[in-house]
């Protein structure tokens, strides 16, 4: 390539002699300036023929150049963000995920896919999220760097750990608006860069940490993991187990593998379970076919059983855009409905978390939507949890898929 630079370099020398030369002629007699004419249309010749096809090659290969070394650039800093042991994550101005480095699913319990796309307040405590939200608005706002300490969601071992996060806009090539680069200080040191075996987004290792805090945090991760594994292998089981055709267990109610499945996830993982199937009719109108809760709750029960699904904003939405739902101490009382009486029913049934996901499989159409309610002192949803439920979605929907015409 250099050679043929020099070579395109030395023409392109000689040929501006040649045209001051030309120049010059025009200073001669009128009957001389015939051949110099000649001469002036031969160069323009050589132009077309010869000096504009190089210099196209050139810009040509000058461009491939470019865009290789941009795409080694690119790798490079794609690498150093994933492997970065600080936990980075770059977030939308409503703290929507758009990037999450290895440290930061180490973090957080979840997978880098299964976190894009959500909410990052869903893993903070629910008392900072409104101010972490405002927060990252400001900067994305581009009103200066930010910083302050946030709280994970609490853990079976106590309180989850305090976090200090620096915030500062960052404008991404090829993407829209701005994004905020967000960086959590954590006090236990710096996490392993290296990819650890996981299981559901729970990130399992044997490593040695240095304090008796990272240790009994580790252990509480490789404990939920365990369970989660078990949750997602028993509802596999009851999903397989016995007959599973399209017979109901009762006029209007899910196939009998569906409660089977559902009753799994009753009492070890949800307080309540709510299902919503589609109705045959291709509408995408929602009917209500099985409510599970405590067994002390029958005027409750009842009182779901008897909503009408089209009066919960809930369950339509998801049914509506396909998208889940994790929240943790819901903002919006109404977001289930009210009863005969007019009082919210998330109120009524003392709803500190829920999960609402639409049953569906991959790239097919939704078949109903599944609501799970935890109340009470219990422990949140996590997003671990919202993962494994989000599995079990896709093999309910297989069931459910057995009843359609």
């Amino acid at each position: 390539m250099a050679g043929v630079e020099q070579s395109a370099g030395g023409d392109l020398t000689d040929f501006r002699k040649r045209v001051e030369e030309l120049r010059s002629a025009r200073a001669l007699p009128s009957q001389e300036q015939q051949p110099m004419l000649d001469a002036a249309l031969f160069e323009l010749q050589h132009v077309v023929d010869v000096l504009l096809p190089r210099y196209e090659g050139l810009a040509a290969a000058g461009r491939n150049n470019g865009s290789r070394a941009g795409t080694e650039e690119q790798q490079l800093l794609r690498a150093l963000f994933q492997r970065t042991p600080c936990v980075v994550a770059l977030l939308d101005p409503d703290t929507v995920v758009r990037r999450l480095n290895f440290a930061g699913t180490i973090l957080f319990g979840m997978r880098a896919g299964y976190a894009t796309g959500r909410p990052l307040t869903g893993s903070l405590a629910p008392e900072i999220r409104a101010a972490f939200r405002s927060q990252v608005a400001a900067v994305a706002r581009n009103e200066g760097d930010r910083s302050m300490v946030v709280r994970l969601l609490r853990t079976p071992d106590g309180p989850g750990e305090p976090l200090r996060v620096t915030m500062t806009a960052l404008r991404p090539p090829g993407e829209p608006g701005t994004a905020v680069l967000t960086v959590f200080h954590t006090g236990g040191g710096a996490f392993p860069s290296h990819e650890i075996p996981s299981i559901n987004g729970i990130w399992l290792g044997d490593e040695q940490q240095g304090e008796h805090g990272g240790q009994r945090a580790h252990l509480a991760e490789v404990k939920q993991g365990a369970e989660l594994m078990d949750l997602l292998d028993d509802t596999a089981t009851a999903l397989l187990s016995g007959p599973s055709g399209g017979a109901a267990t009762e006029a209007g109610g899910p196939p009998a593998a569906v409660e089977r499945a559902l009753r799994e996830l009753t009492g070890r993982f949800a307080d309540w379970a709510v299902l919503d199937q589609t109705t045959p009719d291709g509408s995408g109108a929602l009917r209500r076919t099985l409510v599970l809760g405590p067994d002390d709750s029958e005027d409750l029960t009842a009182a779901l059983a008897g909503q009408d699904p089209a009066r919960c904003p809930l369950p339509e939405d998801a049914a509506r855009t396909g998208s889940s739902a994790l929240q943790v101490r819901p903002d919006d009382v109404a977001a289930f409905g009210h009863d005969a009486q007019g009082a919210p029913l998330l109120v009524r049934a003392s709803v500190t978390s829920l999960l609402c996901v639409p049953l569906r499989e991959a790239g097919g159409p939704v078949r109903g939507v599944l609501t799970l309610f935890r109340t009470g002192a219990r422990r949140a949803f996590s997003l671990p949890e919202a993962g494994v439920v989000d599995r079990v979605s896709r093999h309910l929907a297989l069931a459910l898929r057995d009843t359609r015409p």
